[in-house]
């Protein structure tokens, strides 16, 4: 994959060990979004289960009705819930007026509304994973009502 801003980052901070996302998030915020919209897991296991994911709301319900089959998979879980995390907050920059991505400063993306209030959605995302709640849908209709 080639992504122009993480290349010109790594060329300028050679010797820092990983990449600091809230750095590169300064930078290029567009850039940074799109690379946290990409979900490829997320997006593949849903494409088995015969649901293309549109970036809707009406999606992040259709994905709450899905089988839990990852559950099953140990070391596939985290992975699933940081991509529905990062699912949601899509949905919710996308569609909710106002609402912005935002990088704290360790490095957690987190999806800030117009009102002020931040939404752990990567959180939101592991606990939808590994125990069914909050459902995606439900963290939507409440950052939508605000």
């Amino acid at each position: 994959m080639n992504i122009p801003f993480l290349d010109k980052w790594r060329k300028r901070h050679p010797s820092e060990p990983g990449l600091k996302l809230a750095a590169v998030f300064e930078e290029d915020p567009d850039g940074v979004a799109e690379l946290l919209s990409e979900c490829e897991l997320l997006r593949s296991q849903a494409g088995t289960a015969g649901l293309a994911l549109d970036d809707s709301p009406a999606s992040l319900a259709a994905l709450d009705q899905l089988p839990p089959r990852w559950r099953d998979d140990a070391e596939t879980l985290p992975w699933l819930g940081n991509d529905a995390g990062l699912y949601l907050g899509t949905v919710i920059v996308r569609t909710v007026p106002g609402a912005v991505w935002q990088v704290l400063p360790g490095g957690t993306p987190v999806v800030r509304l117009a009102s002020g209030r931040e939404i752990q959605v990567v959180a939101a995302g592991l606990d939808w994973a590994v125990q069914g709640t909050p459902e995606l849908s439900q963290v939507y209709a409440e950052a939508s009502e605000t």
